[in-house]
């Protein structure tokens, strides 16, 4: 059952709780930590960063269950393209949304969608010659 649930929706819920409760730009370029590098650069972690990073784990994640065959993976797919419009309407409709972060993890939620899909059709495609071979 938890397969079929799209992991994009996690940081969409996450996201607009922050929208929610504060100013989502002053919360995005907040300092989490900063560490001095062996070159003296002092690197700066963001909460902006950390959504970024969260999201690629999660792309590799709904990728990895992309390849899967299934009544499951069907609905994934489906569900992970209604989670791209809830992105993509938020983004281009809600100020809060109107942010670099944002816009990156809705690239992600479609990349998701468009990697589903391309990993299906070549899995059946797949199971298809092996079966007319």
């Amino acid at each position: 059952m938890f397969k079929a649930i799209p992991l994009f929706i996690v940081l969409l819920i996450a996201y607009n709780l922050a929208m929610l409760f504060g100013d989502v730009n002053a919360s995005l370029a907040s300092e989490m930590y900063s560490v001095e590098l062996a070159s003296g650069a002092i690197w700066t972690f963001t909460v902006s960063d950390l959504y970024i990073i969260l999201g690629v784990l999660i792309l590799y994640i709904e990728i990895f269950k992309s390849t899967g065959t299934g009544v499951t993976s069907v609905i994934d797919h489906s569900l992970s393209m209604i989670v791209f419009i809830i992105f993509l309407i938020e983004f281009l409709m809600v100020p809060g949304c109107g942010t670099s972060t944002f816009f990156i993890l809705t690239l992600m939620s479609l990349l998701d969608v468009i990697a589903g899909f391309t990993v299906s059709i070549v899995a059946a495609r797949r199971d298809f010659s092996i079966g007319a071979e």
